[in-house]
């Protein structure tokens, strides 16, 4: 935001991760137990997700210093404070 690069770049982990991986990390962070369950007989999709930050490191000679964990943790942390604040979900859970 703080550059004269006027175009999208993309901007992530760059360490290749399934839906399965995610779904896990977030359910982690969030202090949650998930059971998951697949439905074979729809199309399976993408099988993960990754940032290409070539044009991110060429342009801004920049690139992220934090895992993706620690970001998500953040992230879902902060959102739960601001729910807190304004009373959508008791001070007390997650505490």
């Amino acid at each position: 935001m703080r550059s004269d690069h006027h175009e999208p770049l993309n901007l992530g982990q760059d360490r290749m991760i399934s839906i399965n991986e995610l779904v896990d990390i977030v359910a982690n962070i969030a202090g949650k137990r998930i059971y998951k369950r697949y439905d074979t007989t729809k199309p399976q999709g993408v099988r993960g997700r990754n940032s290409d930050n070539t044009r991110l490191r060429e342009v801004l000679k920049w690139e992220p210093a934090i895992s993706l964990e620690d970001g998500l943790a953040r992230t879902y942390h902060w959102i739960e404070g601001q729910l807190k604040n304004v009373g959508a979900i008791p001070a007390a859970v997650g505490a």
